[in-house]
């Protein structure tokens, strides 16, 4: 699939994994649109990258479809890779045996809504308006890749409601592409494992946890780079026979239960 002259729409594009694949994208001649809560980081990376930058909470529908607007007069909407999440650590029941300490439902809530609702809003929004597009030479109009985590096949202690969440995204991917292959868009599904990123924070103490958390991958021992994640994201959306897959990408670690 064609990228250069199209644009797309990258949520949590101001930094972590959305801003190496934003770059990544730029870097193929696509106009990126960063869709972000961000508001400082993602104008001043727009305006570097050349693209745009739209305030987005992506359970949002009126701000999402501002967003693929916003890309769709840029250049015509081909890609969507959706980085935008949160985590949540907390065990399912309290050391007490209260009914008050069981996990706040909430908080799950909350987590499911935006990184499994929120994913799914984007993609039937963006996928709205791929299907608008001139096909290529294969009949295809667009591209979505979407970010779930090896949490969602090895979940760990106090992962219950992160974990459910990105198994959702694992789950929707074959019926999502299923369903978009009428109008030619493909979906695919990555799911990362110990990628460094902010989350991580900076300095020595920062360096010695990553240290750790690197010595239990499989090999390289390491973290792995927002870049080598952008790097997948691209090959997903430019290759057009890749579709309706989810591909871990973890260096072979196999999270343990804590």
């Amino acid at each position: 699939m064609e990228l250069n002259n199209t644009s797309a729409v990258v949520t949590g594009g101001a930094s972590g994994l959305g801003e190496a694949t934003a770059r990544a994208l730029s870097t193929r001649g696509v106009k990126v649109v960063l869709a972000d809560l961000n508001d400082d980081r993602g104008s001043a990376l727009a305006k570097e990258l050349g693209g745009a930058y739209v305030h987005c909470d992506v359970t949002n529908t009126d701000q999402v479809t501002k967003a693929i607007e916003a890309a769709k007069a840029l250049a015509p909407l081909w890609s969507t890779v959706n980085c935008a999440g949160i985590g949540w650590a907390t065990r399912t029941i309290g050391k007490d045996g209260e009914y008050a300490s069981a996990h706040d439902l909430d908080l799950y809530r909350k987590v499911i809504e935006i990184n499994l609702i929120g994913t799914f809003n984007v993609c039937r929004l963006a996928a709205t308006a791929m299907s608008a597009n001139a096909p290529d030479v294969d009949n295809m109009r667009g591209a979505i890749v979407n970010t779930a985590s090896v949490a969602a096949e090895d979940g760990q202690i106090g992962q219950v409601a992160y974990s459910s969440s990105k198994g959702g995204v694992v789950g929707l991917t074959l019926p999502l592409a299923r369903d978009l292959a009428v109008v030619g868009v493909r979906a695919n599904c990555i799911l990362p494992g110990l990628i460094d990123t902010p989350i991580y924070g900076t300095g020595p103490q920062s360096d010695e946890f990553k240290a750790r958390l690197g010595a239990s991958v499989l090999f390289p021992k390491r973290l792995g780079y927002a870049a080598e994640f952008a790097s997948l994201a691209v090959e997903l959306l430019g290759n057009s026979y890749m579709n309706a897959e989810s591909i871990r990408l973890d260096a072979g670690i196999r999270m343990q239960p804590k």
